[in-house]
């Protein structure tokens, strides 16, 4: 299962993958072909991104209406504590 905070990361690394083909796409020194090769890279960065935010908001509903829940960890830090040190 993927953990919200997964899910987030994931859609912040697309966005920007998106936003830099569009960067691509729209040079003025490529050919069509290398224009073409970014609109099929594109849409399929669309079409993940929208599987990504179906998946964070299947989380999220599942998470308010109570069908899954957060685990919370408790950090186990050893270092400035006297009792682990020499």
């Amino acid at each position: 299962m993927e953990t919200l905070g997964s899910l987030i990361d994931k859609l912040a690394i697309n966005e920007l993958k998106i936003y830099h083909m569009n960067e691509q796409y729209e040079r003025d020194d490529v050919d069509e072909e290398f224009r073409s090769d970014c609109q099929n890279r594109l849409s399929v960065l669309r079409l993940q991104r929208e599987d990504l935010k179906n998946e964070l908001q299947q989380l999220m509903d599942d998470v308010l209406s109570g069908r899954k829940k957060f685990k919370l960890y408790r950090q186990m830090k050893m270092y400035n504590e006297k009792k682990y040190k020499d």
